[in-house]
């Protein structure tokens, strides 16, 4: 029994071994199969894919076209002030001692002046800031008339100061309201100088003179000579001494009527700058306490803070001026603003007169501008933008600094079916496709093209021939 056990036994560990065998021989044989190749798989696994359309799917958003550029931000229109004359007139002793005009307070830079403020002193008498076109260019007195004296009269107005009405010519109603104006200032008007009152005198005295030299040439004549009768040529020359004297007389009072119209109180040519647009922020101060005023006395400019920035001609031609802009610097603060002039053909409030700031009855052009110019091989070239940034807020810190200005020229309505601008195609008579792919054939689909942005296109089928999902082909 033991024997029988131990041959069953060992017949057992044999069929073992034999399997055991056999298995490793198998996967060994299979491992060499899946590594070997025969020649004609190996060429196959060399060659390149089968070429097949690029693709990508139809989306559905809402497109915004945008305009973007770099710019920098300034404040707008900067301006030179220089003074028109002398401030003040000659007073008392001025001529013996030589005196020459002296800055005693100089523009502050940074101030912010607003129509009627003081916007420097010379020799201890003011400069004014007054809105108006015409430049200052003489004295303002008595008698003047004119277009300045007209826009004076409108500024008296404006500040409260009666000139009894806008006439353009200078009057005692306007040197009233110009000496109220003064000591409402602190100051006093430009009064006449002592040369000025002697030259009144001696007019005056001349009219005395020349009336009791008429009154002696016909007394004399009313008396004959020895009481007889008078002799006819005695006659003739006192008839001669009457015409003479009334002469005389009526040059005199010619002379102190002529004087008296430019007499009174008067506005040097000096002592006001007229500005097309106020209030204005000083820039620059370009003199100093103890400084001669020749030349120019300051820089102004708008209290806007504007951005000009350049862009290619065919982004210039869908802005047109009047758009909202955004603008951001570069720690990312951010203002909005205006498309003020596209191409420098654009109009600011002070030239057109069209302002808050303007002189009643500007006129503001029409039509609509070039946006866009062409060289001589036909490409577009850059068209300079700038904006006007009324509020900057904190922008007006980082005035001199860059900024990206933002301009959004359309969006789409609503979502809409979006493609890549590379998956249109145009047929030779200008129709608009896309090809499709679908269940692996490619068939082309006419389109009408919507807004663009960023790269993609609105594409609007004939029905349902396009939906979102869709595979279009973009290149092979």
């Amino acid at each position: 029994m033991k024997r029988r056990r131990r041959q069953q036994s060992s017949r057992t560990r044999r069929l073992g071994a034999t399997v055991a065998a056999v298995a490793v021989i198998g996967a060994g044989g299979w491992f060499a199969g899946t590594r070997m190749q025969s020649p004609a798989d190996a060429a196959a696994s060399q060659r390149a894919p089968k070429a097949g359309p690029v693709t990508v799917p139809v989306e559905q958003r809402t497109l915004t076209a945008t305009v973007v550029a770099q710019g920098s931000l300034e404040y707008g229109s900067p301006r030179g002030i220089t003074l028109a004359g002398a401030v003040g007139s000659s007073q008392e002793g001025d001529e013996e001692d030589g005196a020459a005009q002296r800055v005693t307070k100089a523009p502050s830079a940074g101030s912010r002046l607003k129509e009627g403020d003081v916007f420097m002193q010379v020799s201890g008498r003011p400069v004014l800031v007054l809105r108006g076109s015409v430049p200052m260019y003489r004295t303002l007195g008595p008698g003047s008339s004119g277009d300045d004296v007209k826009q004076l009269q409108k500024a008296l107005n404006r500040l409260g100061f009666s000139t009894g009405g806008v006439t353009g010519t200078y009057g005692q109603g306007t040197a009233s309201a110009v000496g109220r104006w003064y000591r409402n200032k602190g100051y006093t008007a430009q009064e006449p100088t002592s040369a000025d009152r002697q030259r009144l005198g001696d007019l005056e005295t001349a009219v005395s003179d020349a009336q009791v030299a008429l009154l002696t040439a016909r007394g004399d004549a009313e008396e004959a000579p020895g009481g007889g009768t008078p002799r006819k040529d005695s006659e003739k020359v006192r008839n001669l001494h009457i015409k003479s004297a009334e002469k005389q007389l009526e040059l005199a009072n010619s002379a102190l009527s002529a004087f008296k119209a430019g007499y009174g109180t008067k506005v040097p040519a000096g002592e006001i700058a007229f500005l097309p647009r106020l209030p204005v922020r000083v820039d620059k101060a370009k003199v100093r306490a103890g400084d001669t005023p020749d030349g120019e006395v300051a820089t102004v400019t708008s209290s806007d803070v504007v951005v000009e920035a350049v862009v290619p001609g065919s982004d210039a031609a869908s802005l047109r001026e009047g758009m909202t802009v955004q603008v951001t610097t570069a720690d990312g603060k951010e203002a909005e603003g205006v498309l003020s002039e596209i191409g420098g053909s654009g109009t600011t409030p002070e030239d057109t007169g069209t302002g808050p700031d303007a002189e009643p009855g500007g006129e503001s052009g029409s039509g609509e501008p070039e946006t866009t110019t062409t060289s001589g091989d036909g490409t577009s070239e850059p068209v300079t933008l700038k904006v006007t940034i009324a509020k900057p807020g904190p922008l007006a810190e980082n005035t001199g600094g860059a900024a990206t200005v933002t301009i959004e020229v359309g969006e789409s309505d609503g979502k809409v079916l979006a493609i890549p601008v590379a998956a249109v195609q145009t047929s030779a008579g200008g129709q608009a496709r896309v090809q499709v792919e679908r269940d692996g054939r490619v068939r082309r689909i006419d389109v009408v093209l919507g807004i663009s942005a960023d790269g993609l296109v609105e594409v609007k089928p004939d029905g349902d021939a396009l939906k979102k999902g869709d595979l279009v082909v973009v290149g092979q």
